[in-house]
């Protein structure tokens, strides 16, 4: 039965390996507590819903409220799975009360901090002054593209080391990109990562076909996300800028950035590929925070 619960969220639900792995960690969890505080085994259909509150409880003296919502969240996709099957009647996590979340404010570069990150890859660091020009021109045409492509689309690093040429259309400035769940949308590249794309093509990889990746190796080999999020660290030294930012802050600096100049929430969401709108309105808050801040700086009585 659990195999089959695992399988279901590989295929139908197209769940990726991490979150699968953590639904499965988080169901087998609940399952060893209730043996220890029960002294027996317990089958999914006697689970009750004053067993769900004391689990709720409990967990909080020793997880963060984070990790309880998803322990949660996959008991609630275990349980409608076993309805589903005809194993249990109903669900003892149904309107479960939970601890409230927190949402931090996503941490995103100024626009006048994008604009230094991205000047460091127009000219050569001092470290590879003595490189050979040509391994020098290639590194420094990659990190254009690592840089203009992160941010131009707001691509998850995953969806940048996953593009391949034939996913891209040039001419007007799209790419057709793979998100979680494998689904498929369409993502307005801008035209300085659009011209990065087109010179790096032309320049170093002329004879790509389709299925080659745009991010590679000078050797051909794929880059992976480790190396972006290293290589990120070494432009943002070179930048002068904090070297805690991520890949993923990349993609908060292109939400916040569409949002403060009057960008559609809507029309950011099906950018950045969230299912839901409120996952999205979290940087409408960053604009709110810009806001006070620039009241309590100058409004008289701010």
């Amino acid at each position: 039965m659990g195999q089959s619960f695992l399988e279901e969220l590989r295929g139908e639900r197209r769940l990726s390996p991490n979150t699968v792995r953590n639904y499965d960690h988080a169901v087998r969890e609940f399952f060893v507590w209730l043996r220890g505080s029960e002294g027996r085994d317990v089958t999914p259909e006697q689970v009750t819903r004053l067993h769900a509150r004391s689990f709720v409880i409990e967990s909080q003296r020793r997880l963060d409220r984070r990790t309880v919502h998803l322990h949660v969240s996959a008991l609630r996709a275990f349980y409608k799975f076993l309805q589903r099957r005809g194993l249990v009647e109903s669900s003892p996590w149904t309107g479960l009360a939970l601890p409230k979340l927190s949402r931090p404010l996503p941490q995103f570069l100024t626009e006048a901090q994008m604009r230094d990150l991205l000047g460091v890859s127009e000219k050569p660091a001092e470290s590879e002054a003595t490189e050979e020009d040509s391994k020098q021109a290639f590194a420094l045409s990659r990190d254009r593209v690592m840089l203009e492509v992160l941010y131009g689309a707001g691509l998850r690093v995953s969806e940048l080391v996953g593009l391949t040429y034939g996913r891209l259309d040039l001419e007007d400035g799209f790419a057709r990109v793979l998100g979680k769940g494998n689904k498929e949308r369409l993502c307005p590249l801008g035209d300085a990562a659009t011209a990065a794309l087109h010179a790096h093509r032309a320049a170093f990889a002329p004879e790509a076909g389709p299925d080659t990746r745009v991010l590679a190796h000078a050797d051909g080999r794929p880059l992976t996300a480790r190396w972006v999020q290293l290589r990120l660290k070494e432009c943002l030294k070179r930048a002068g800028l904090p070297r805690d930012f991520s890949p993923h802050k990349l993609r908060h600096s292109f939400a916040t950035h569409l949002l403060n100049h009057g960008a559609d929430l809507r029309a950011v969401q099906e950018m950045l590929g969230h299912a839901r709108l409120s996952t999205t309105q979290i940087y409408t808050h960053v604009g709110i925070a810009r806001l006070q801040e620039v009241h309590r700086q100058a409004h008289p009585r701010g």
